[in-house]
């Protein structure tokens, strides 16, 4: 049997459609349309009492929405910054904490300043920077002589990580000697610096040991998104020292 409706009824059930393109944007959207709808209708109460009583209602309703959070501090003063701000601050009610403001709310923080540098030789990095200018305020003495050792193979090894081909140790001294604004000079000095192939060999097992310790990690994820188990591994060195 087919039921008829009537032009009337038809346009009444109409009107009361809602269209998600008619519908004001949700200001906290985890809360959903409801909580929001009912915070529109504490706006309406004209009694300040009941709307006290509507504002804890809905505020109780926001908490059993996070149980998890009950226990957090402070979990109640933030859920009646988040009931102020759903209702734009528009809602007259008796809160326990201060109130918030809708200019502190759209204060936007000032920029954090960034270090913008930008060296002449930028692949000594900035640290190679810090510690020339640690080794000028040294006195002389073995202890800033080794340490200027240091800082010149410390050169030597970045330039050929970035540059490979071989780099003379009169190269070095220069930069080291440019960078130190002339303090530190190794131009005269009748040691040289570590071999070349020494230095390579080392970034080429640094970058090694970097790249399996990626793919233990790599693979230990896979196995844990899988479900597999680490194996267990028996551990003998309490019967051994008990031996």
């Amino acid at each position: 049997m087919v039921t008829k409706i009537n032009n009337t009824t038809a346009n009444e059930a109409v009107h009361f459609l809602e269209y998600n393109s008619e519908r004001k944007p949700l200001i906290i959207p985890e809360y959903g349309r409801h909580l929001h709808k009912l915070i529109d209708q504490a706006l309406e109460i004209k009694e300040k009492e009941e709307r006290n009583k509507m504002a804890k209602y809905i505020i109780s309703v926001m908490g059993s929405m996070n149980p998890h959070l009950r226990d957090v501090p402070d979990f109640q003063h933030k859920l009646w910054d988040q009931l102020f701000i759903m209702s734009d601050f528009q809602l007259d009610v008796d809160s326990p904490y201060p109130i918030p403001s809708k200019e502190v709310l759209l204060m936007k923080p000032d920029p954090l300043p960034y270090p913008q540098n930008f060296p002449k030789y930028r692949f000594y990095g900035n640290n190679i920077t810090h510690m020339i200018a640690k080794a000028n305020e040294w006195e002389e003495g073995e202890m800033k002589n080794a340490l200027v050792r240091v800082i010149a193979n410390h050169m030597k090894k970045s330039y050929l990580s970035w540059n490979k081909d071989t780099v003379t140790d009169a190269v070095i001294f220069e930069h080291l000697y440019e960078l130190s604004g002339g303090k530190l000079n190794l131009m005269t000095s009748t040691e040289e610096l570590s071999n070349s192939h020494d230095l390579m060999r080392t970034n080429k097992r640094m970058s090694n040991k970097m790249q399996s310790n990626n793919v233990n990690k790599h693979k230990v994820n896979q196995n844990n998104k899988n479900g597999q188990k680490k194996p267990f591994i028996k551990n003998n060195n309490n019967n051994n020292n008990q031996k």
